[in-house]
């Protein structure tokens, strides 16, 4: 499989499924029902501006609590100091959109063991991988886990981030997950999904978009037979003559739709006994292993691309495997370029890039001076994944200012962050980003690996910057906001910047109190995303109402 940002342990086969036009049906129904570096070389502490005062936004202050927050407002600020009331605060918010996620890293790692034992897989004893049996010397069968305690939580260990040494490569033991377990996830896209989909549910999210990397062994074939070519809009012109390249978007398409009966079957969608997640509207994120040659990176990228214009199910193109990967770093810029012109090609696919997931001492104070911003300036990204060496960045200031101007999100994992690079707290920029308006969407990246969930994001927010209960609200509020699903946005205007107010269509309607006039009801069926934001709306003002608020 190729897996999240590590080398490839296997041919990721599966890729991008769970079909949205029913789901996005079933959240409509339920929304109606509900009635730098700078010139100074500053650190990025000298950046970033303390942890209370984080909570200020791009208008420098922080929004006041409305007549239905203000009984959860006193709430969270009564048990902030508790961490079990905090966790059941915070387990209980509705929390809005899941936009970092990487499918073979979400599932938790015991649901990975149970797969490998189902499938027959052994474990090579020195390393913990995964591999095809049989299993002879060297090997335990994956199904030993079942009642060997010891080797569970072996498999554990090596699977996930359970129990890393604090003083111990986070970095590296991070990313050598993915091959350690790649022989189980590439078989099962849509029992992954089904657990995922759950999950999200469970946590009160409304929307999930996930990666993975479709058709990669035919993506690769087309690319070496077609070779390297710098002019590359002559490279794109190679790649779909003679329909090769709509040959490989077929077979990806096609994998979409296995995995998506996988999905229902595990699921049990359509029947009495269907799971949570038959309900989540998904989109695919189409992966691009950065790590590649400059022909195959080029071609992942046109196939993601392409599907992102012909199926619904796919919305967008992301570079994944190490940023500090020798070739990711050697061929950067070379990245930037062939994004930007691809998106002259496809003008409406969608982009969010892995950018700035470095940091002093990762890599060479060069690499850290201009990453996020050639995502922003030459790529055309609209959303920023991590984003974490900001500061370290030449002329980052106009680089958050462009972001808040042209509303680029930044997808926050906090985990993965602290985990990964070691950076957390003042260290992080999030309360630079915040305070120049850019907006920002708490994620999990690779829950599974890291131990968490979004809750656990919500709440580490909460304690560490001090945010109050309507940021927290409108944290949640973004992750919709700045999704890509399609459709105008229940919200009028840039909300980042001005607040969330409702679009005109709605405008004067209590989500969860009154049922949506005409207008509102037409904005709500033609829009997907609306839809969406509608239901979270409802959602809150079930949840403000526990705490006291007006009906």
């Amino acid at each position: 499989m190729t897996s999240r940002r590590s080398g490839p342990a296997r041919p990721f086969r599966f890729l991008a499924a769970a079909c949205l036009c029913p789901l996005l049906a079933a959240s409509l129904s339920a929304a109606h029902s509900a009635s730098a570096h700078s010139a100074s070389a500053h650190s990025a502490s000298n950046h970033s501006i303390s942890a209370r005062s984080a909570s200020a936004g791009a208008a420098g202050a922080p929004r006041p609590p409305a007549v239905g927050e203000r009984g959860a407002a006193a709430h969270l600020h009564a048990v902030r100091n508790d961490p079990r009331l905090l966790r059941r605060f915070f387990e209980r918010l509705p929390k809005g959109g899941e936009l970092h996620n990487h499918l073979s890293g979400a599932v938790s790692t015991e649901y990975l063991i149970e797969l490998a034992a189902e499938d027959g897989l052994c474990v090579e004893t020195s390393t913990m991988t995964a591999v095809e049996p049989p299993c002879g010397p060297g090997r335990r069968r994956a199904a030993d886990a079942r009642t060997d305690r010891a080797f569970h939580d072996a498999l554990v260990r090596a699977w996930s981030m359970q129990d890393f040494p604090a003083g111990g490569n986070g970095h590296d033991h991070f990313f050598a997950t993915f091959g350690k377990f790649g022989a189980v996830t590439w078989r099962h896209p849509g029992k992954l999904l089904a657990e995922v989909a759950d999950d999200v549910v469970r946590q009160n999210q409304f929307y999930l978009e996930t990666m993975a990397t479709p058709a990669s062994g035919s993506a690769r074939r087309l690319a070496d037979e077609v070779g390297w070519d710098a002019d590359l809009g002559r490279l794109h012109g190679r790649l779909t003559a003679g329909g090769g390249l709509d040959r490989v978007v077929a077979e990806a398409r096609g994998e979409a739709d296995a995995a998506e009966r996988e999905f229902r079957a595990a699921a049990r969608c359509g029947t009495p006994e269907a799971r949570p997640g038959c309900a989540l509207p998904v989109r695919w994120i189409a992966q691009v292993s950065r790590g590649g040659s400059p022909e195959r990176v080029f071609t992942q990228m046109a196939l993601g691309m392409r599907l992102a214009e012909r199926d619904p199910r796919f919305v967008a193109v992301n570079l994944v495997q190490p940023e500090d990967g020798e070739t990711a770093l050697a061929d950067y810029r070379l990245h930037m370029r062939m994004l930007a012109h691809l998106r002259g090609v496809y003008p409406r696919a969608h982009l969010t890039l892995h950018a700035g997931e470095l940091w002093p001492g990762l890599v060479k104070p060069e690499h850290l001076a201009f990453h996020i911003g050639e995502a922003v300036d030459v790529a055309g990204a609209e959303r920023i994944g991590h984003g974490v060496d900001l500061v370290h960045e030449d002329g980052w200031q106009r680089t958050v200012r462009t972001m808040a101007a042209r509303e680029i999100a930044v997808e926050v994992p906090f985990t993965s962050n602290a985990q990964i690079l070691g950076v957390k707290g003042d260290d992080h920029p999030f309360a630079t980003y915040r305070r120049y308006g850019v907006p920002v969407v708490l994620a999990t990246d690779d829950p599974g690996v890291s131990r968490i969930d979004i809750t656990h994001e919500y709440q580490y927010a909460a304690r560490t910057y001090g945010l109050s209960y309507p940021e927290l609200k409108d944290l949640a509020r973004a992750s919709l906001e700045y999704a890509f699903l399609p459709g105008d946005s229940l919200w009028h205007g840039n909300p980042t910047r001005s607040g969330y107010h409702l679009a005109a269509a709605c405008r004067g309607e209590r989500p969860g109190v009154t049922t949506p006039g005409p207008l509102c009801r037409n904005l709500l069926r033609s829009s997907a995303k609306a839809a969406v934001q509608w239901r979270q709306e409802v959602a809150f003002h079930a949840f403000e109402r526990g705490f006291g608020a007006p009906r």
